[in-house]
């Protein structure tokens, strides 16, 4: 069985590649390795998986769809984890231009590559719980109103949601949308909180920390967000979770289900690092939102998805990892 894994140098597609080669899956693994953050991490960790029996890189834009239909050539390919998008709410703000190219162009590419592929089973994509907005009733579900996004990336991503119940509902393609919620874990992304402050906390220098620390965030450790996509993806779509019936497209949320406030999260990280936070306390950022908070009844019901890390395991985890790759 071949899956195609698009993000495959990213944080969540590395770790989600090397678990369906634990499996014994073929893997193709695509990724443009841009530069939105330093391209030597994706490199390392393509190197690992390099090392894995099964596994294929191309590097190729999902944005451009001539690239996409060479990566797929001759291949029969039975499931697509489609990971690959430009990340960052902040970002947004600073480069919109990259997330219409990447998160709509390149996600309606998928959705076109996955409508001409003979044989596909199931197509997973990432969508975030970003499109939530700001909204303050949790924790969220699914069925919750999402048309007020405060950033770019939420809007694009929740349009990609649109897209993908269009393609369903008119080609009957079985896709099923992953809303994930702040995942953390080794090799992960150096623009999330957990990187900044560890990388500053142990350097002795200021961390910013936006509306006073006064933020609740649903951080979910990457073993256990992969170990439901993964299984949802290979499992397929759940019998009477579309809606309506008839168009094979469902939507979860796919989080740890216990938000953690900003300020107790920089706690546990002093004490793992040995080390006081230097803070720079700032009012809220543009795009973000005051909190995440993820009902995953949908998830454990479907798939038996039970998140097991709590915040200090998951954050000992990658603290050990931080200073091993640096050599901190």
């Amino acid at each position: 069985m071949t899956v195609f894994v698009t993000g495959a140098a990213g944080f969540i597609g590395f770790h989600t590649s090397r678990a369906l080669l634990a499996r014994g899956e073929q893997v193709v693994g695509i990724d443009n390795l841009n530069d939105y953050y330093p391209p030597e991490l994706k490199h390392g960790r393509l190197e690992r998986l390099a090392n894995e029996k099964g596994f294929t890189f191309v590097e190729a834009d999902i944005a451009d769809m001539e690239a996409l239909k060479a990566a797929a050539a001759g291949r029969k390919i039975s499931r697509i984890i489609h990971l690959a998008a430009q990340a960052g709410v902040r970002y947004s703000l600073e480069n919109p231009a990259a997330y219409a190219q990447s998160n709509l162009v390149g996600h309606l590419n998928m959705l076109e590559l996955a409508r001409h592929a003979d044989g596909l089973e199931h197509m997973c994509y990432a969508s975030s719980s970003s499109v939530y907005g700001g909204r303050t009733d949790v924790p969220f579900l699914e069925t919750d109103r999402t048309d007020t996004p405060v950033s770019l990336y939420a809007a694009t991503k929740r349009a990609d949601e649109l897209m993908s119940h269009a393609y369903a509902h008119l080609y009957k393609i079985p896709l099923t949308g992953l809303r994930f919620f702040t995942v953390y874990g080794p090799w992960g992304r150096p623009d999330m909180a957990y990187w900044l402050f560890t990388d500053r906390i142990l350097a002795g220098k200021p961390i910013k920390v936006f509306n006073n620390g006064d933020m609740l965030r649903d951080f979910t450790y990457v073993d256990d967000i992969v170990d439901g996509v993964v299984k949802i993806a290979m499992t397929g779509p759940v019998a009477g979770r579309q809606s309506p019936p008839d168009v094979p497209h469902a939507i979860y949320n796919i989080g740890n289900n216990h938000p953690e406030r900003l300020d107790d999260f920089i706690a546990v990280l002093e004490k793992l690092t040995g080390k006081k936070a230097i803070r720079e306390n700032l009012p809220m950022q543009p795009g973000d939102v005051p909190a995440t908070y993820a009902d995953i009844t949908a998830i454990r019901t479907d798939y038996g998805f039970e998140p097991t890390t709590d915040l200090a395991s998951g954050l000992s985890l990658f603290v050990a990892w931080f200073r091993q790759y640096y050599g901190v």
